[in-house]
């Protein structure tokens, strides 16, 4: 019952900009943090972001950091990923993820095995 679609993915010329969504279905979204994960092809799957479920906390991947930006809107049981400067190494399907926590925590996690659902991936492919 529990969905995650991720949106946005395509194909830039390296420096360009895409920014990525996520729509969860059937599940209090608001319960949940959220990561963003990669996997390029041939290579294991590696943290990207995570936010807490407020939005609140936040934390990047360091190859990402100052380049990749993770935000929520719980309202609209969606996060985002704002990718600017985006180099070939940035090259991946990308993946939202949900992992259930309890209040208040303001947890974020940066482990991909904590994570209870996952959608199904959107490709970014970054030329030079």
């Amino acid at each position: 019952q529990e969905y995650l679609v991720e949106s946005g993915g395509g194909l830039v010329q390296a420096g360009g900009s895409l920014r990525l969504s996520c729509a969860a279905s059937g599940l209090i979204f608001s319960r949940y943090i959220m990561g963003w994960f990669r996997q390029a092809s041939g290579k294991e799957r590696e943290f990207v972001s995570t936010i807490s479920r407020s939005g609140g906390r936040t934390d990047y991947a360091d190859s990402v950091k100052g380049r990749f930006t993770i935000s929520r809107d719980n309202a609209k049981n969606t996060v985002y990923l704002q990718m600017n400067s985006l180099k070939p190494e940035d090259t991946a399907v990308y993946y939202c993820a949900a992992d259930q926590d309890s209040p208040y925590t303001g947890r974020i996690s940066s482990t991909s095995n904590t994570y209870e659902y996952w959608g199904q991936g959107t490709q970014v492919t970054v030329s030079s």
